[in-house]
């Protein structure tokens, strides 16, 4: 039998850490990074580059609320955690990120677990939105020198586009659309894209277009154990996810 791709899924202790804002930056014009720190950050472990942690922030009126966001980058030497927050969606997590200054205090919580994914995967093609471009560029950073991944993501325009930095061989296309909801883009890019064999395929994107993708992609034939498809968002229905499609 060949050989298979494997998910590994760890858990972690689940904690609720409150932790202050000690930096913001606009990394693009819609897209806005957090530095978080502090004493309870330490034993912060986030495995996998797609984890996710609880955001608690207040709601419209003042009822707690939570969102899941990704780890961005996480150093344990300097105590830091940065987060990345897109812009689009006028939501409480949104509003509290837009407003928040260094010295607020912010609450989070997890992960809960990572998902490792190995084996004898010889390119990886990571393709997804803004809400998944934490996630990619994550992933991408922390490949191994000369690693084959091709990047493919949908944004508003080249103002959006990221650089990332990395010692893997990587290769970043962009696609410039103005409905997030809309495959269209994707789909036509992901076609020009060869799939060789060995090629690991990761989607996570609002999860009409993820399905879209993932749909392209078993209708080229390439092998369901070799993809991971997630719906980070759901058109029209807030805080709702899709995380195994």
């Amino acid at each position: 039998m060949t050989a298979q791709p494997e998910i590994t899924r760890h858990r972690h202790e689940i904690r609720r850490r409150k932790l202050t804002v000690l930096r913001r930056e606009l990394v693009t014009p819609r897209m806005l990074r957090l530095t978080l720190g502090g004493p309870e950050l330490m034993g912060f472990t986030s495995l996998g580059a797609d984890d996710h942690i609880k955001l608690f922030i207040p709601g419209a009126h003042g009822e707690p609320q939570m969102r899941d966001y990704t780890p961005r980058r996480y150093n344990a030497d300097r105590g830091a955690l940065e987060i990345d927050f897109a812009l689009h969606e006028a939501g409480p997590a949104t509003a509290w990120a837009m407003a928040a200054q260094v010295g607020d205090t912010a609450e989070i919580g997890g992960p809960r677990g990572s998902q490792v994914i190995s084996g004898p995967i010889a390119r990886w093609l990571l393709i997804g939105d803004e809400t998944a471009l934490p996630a990619i560029a994550r992933r991408i950073e922390e490949m191994a020198p000369g690693t084959p991944v091709t990047s493919l993501v949908a944004v508003e325009g080249p103002a959006e586009e990221q650089r990332i930095r990395t010692a893997a061989a990587h290769v970043g296309l962009w696609v410039h659309r103005t409905d997030p909801t809309d495959a269209a883009g994707l789909c036509a890019a992901l076609a020009r894209i060869p799939l060789s064999e060995g090629t690991f395929v990761w989607i996570a994107a609002e999860a009409g277009v993820a399905k879209a993708l993932r749909a392209a992609l078993t209708d080229r034939g390439h092998p369901a154990s070799w993809l991971k498809a997630a719906g980070y968002w759901v058109a029209g229905e807030a805080d709702r996810s899709e995380k195994e499609l």
